[in-house]
């Protein structure tokens, strides 16, 4: 069973992705390089594509590290939303099994959470290619600080 992630106050409207403002933020970023874009923006949901080609290994299969830097990216993304305003969220580790390989079209992880605590957040980051199959399950902690 996972955690709902807390309601936003009272007669505040709840905090949905701005996909033009994370599309901003992430050009020249390693996400930008490898393809990443945002998707559902909806409260407690994070989730994001990824092509395939152009982020694979020698053998021409999605490479692993793509998997874990889309599920960062997106797992990431989600504990900030989480920590609120004024506040970072830094990841402290990852771990991913793959589950089966993918050589072409594209890839969509969806963040999950965990556990929604005060001074960390942990979501579980399952990533399906287009069938629904899927390639690689994921978990992400990360710690929530003050920003400076």
């Amino acid at each position: 069973m996972h955690p709902t992630p807390p309601a936003p106050a009272a007669g505040v409207d709840a905090p949905l992705l701005d996909l033009e403002q994370l599309a901003a933020a992430s050009l020249g970023t390693l996400a930008d390089r490898m393809g990443i874009r945002f998707v559902e923006p909806t409260w407690g949901t994070v989730a994001a594509t990824m092509p395939v080609v152009g982020n694979t290994q020698p053998y021409g299969i999605l490479h692993g590290g793509a998997s874990c830097v889309l599920a960062e990216t997106v797992g990431s993304i989600a504990a900030a939303l989480h920590a609120g305003e004024g506040r970072i969220a830094v990841g402290v580790d990852i771990n991913a099994t793959h589950h089966r390989s993918i050589t072409t079209g594209e890839v969509r992880a969806e963040a999950t959470p965990l556990h929604l605590g005060r001074s960390s957040a942990q979501f579980e980051i399952v990533v399906v290619d287009e069938a629904g199959r899927r390639i690689c399950t994921s978990r992400l902690t990360c710690a929530l600080r003050d920003a400076r």
